[in-house]
């Protein structure tokens, strides 16, 4: 593989970096400050609390004599506690001198119930973390409000009589539902460049000429997709592909799901100027609402209808309800992605490593900060749950340690766990080795 095509082409190596450490960085903050917090709360004592690892570039010591520093490698952090023989050891130091409530202070030396909650806490922390995220921006975009009126319209090659303030009472005759139905009502109408509308506009009823409500029109480009690297842009309409016309989104899907991946030409309707752009469609793995995946080609854009409606911020746990299920679904979605590749069913291309990682952080860094922000939210909970795992140098692996101590009435012996953290360390690395092969030579 030419490794300058690893260097996005909407921003160069730099700008993804950038991005990349950015959005790392405040994910390992979150899931460093989760262990550290509740560990405070629970007695334990937290020597530094890094982000980064070797030379130290600034740190300070606070009231409790904990070092806060940034670290000169921002590839991950660490909490190190008192009695941790280092911040990635389930080791201890010797504690045989100190008194009781030193010893209650280490994290040898806690209750096992501190020592899990702590443990636990990282991982927590991020899906708490994403769980705000994803509530505060549903409620910073809103959801559409009824009755249907028009906030934005897209721009779109051709003359329509649609205005911003309009509210759309019939399309073809038939009369518009509640939003939560217009899904259903679209699907019903018949596929043509044009259609009527009737509309209330500043207290009359007048009928003008519309598009099809969900044009072929890129709303929104897919990270790590064909479109963004052809250069696809937000906001582009495809007028035709191998110049066949198109003027649906629906029509663009049925004729790149039936490409078997061979190279489309696109025309390119873009601030009226027509370009031509030529991609390849790719095979996706898509997880589905009810679960399992679909496998399709994609070119890598989403559509959508051809105007922003008027919306209403959600209520406080309309807001939550969304957060929790969104982070259900990753989570979901990456246990049955698992699932089937273990089983052959899909591709183990899915999984990314740094490099793959780090080219979409840059691709969602350059389509804006809402994009950038969700996507460190989504990255945010599978560092979450890569962290519960139950592999040994992983939150997981300790908790599992802990379940042990509990079922058992003691710790496993120094030599097992030195046996399994080095077992550990080993599937980590073929891990990270399988996962930047990935990244290299998957398509």
């Amino acid at each position: 593989m030419d490794l300058v095509g690893l260097i996005p082409s909407f921003g160069g190596l730099i700008w993804t970096i950038g991005a990349f450490i950015i959005a790392l960085s405040i994910i390992v903050a979150i899931h460093e400050y989760g262990h550290y917090i509740v560990g405070r709360w629970s007695g334990i004592h937290a020597e530094v609390f890094s982000i980064g690892f070797g030379p130290v570039l600034t740190s300070r010591v606070d009231k409790r004599g904990t070092v806060w520093q940034i670290a000169a490698l921002p590839f991950g952090g660490f909490v190190k506690f008192k009695g941790d023989a280092n911040a990635a050891s389930v080791g201890s130091e010797d504690t045989a001198e100190l008194t009781p409530a030193e010893r209650r202070a280490t994290m040898t030396g806690a209750p096992l119930w501190a020592r899990a909650a702590t443990v636990f806490a990282g991982p927590a922390f991020n899906f708490i973390f994403a769980f705000f995220v994803f509530a505060i921006l549903v409620m910073f975009r809103g959801v559409a409000s009824d009755p249907l009126t028009i906030a934005e319209l897209s721009p779109l090659p051709g003359d329509y009589g649609l205005d911003v303030g309009d509210e759309i009472l019939a399309i073809d005759g038939r009369e518009t539902p509640a939003f939560d139905q217009f899904s259903s009502f679209v699907d019903a109408l018949p596929v043509q460049p044009v259609l009527a509308y009737r509309v209330l506009r500043n207290g009359a009823e007048v009928v003008v000429d519309g598009p099809y409500p969900r044009p072929a029109q890129a709303l929104a480009v897919t990270l790590d997709s064909a479109a963004l690297d052809a250069g696809i842009e937000q906001g582009d309409v495809i007028q035709a592909v191998d110049g066949a016309p198109v003027f649906a989104f629906g029509q663009l899907r049925e004729i790149v799901g039936a490409s078997d991946g061979a190279p489309l030409a696109l025309t390119i309707w873009r601030d009226g100027e027509v370009i031509e752009k030529t991609l390849e469609p790719r095979r996706m793995d898509l997880p589905m609402p009810e679960g399992g995946f679909e496998t399709r080609w994609l070119i890598g854009i989403q559509g959508g209808l051809f105007f922003e409606p008027q919306s209403e911020s959600p209520g406080l746990l309309e807001a939550a309800t969304y957060g929790v299920e969104r982070v259900n679904f990753i989570i979901t979605s990456t246990f049955s992605g698992l699932y089937h590749m273990v089983v052959g069913a899909i591709s183990t291309c899915n999984i990314s490593g740094p490099i793959g990682i780090a080219e979409v952080s840059g691709a969602a860094a350059s389509q804006g900060w809402f994009t950038f922000v969700s996507f460190i939210a989504m990255l945010s909970v599978a560092v979450g749950l890569l962290n519960l795992f139950p592999i040994p140098v992983l939150d997981g692996g300790h908790l599992v340690f802990h379940a042990w101590e509990a079922l058992t009435g003691h710790p496993p012996s120094e030599r097992a766990l030195n046996i399994l953290m080095t077992v550990g360390l080993g599937l980590m690395a073929m891990l990270m080795v399988f996962a930047i092969t990935n990244d290299l030579f998957c398509p």
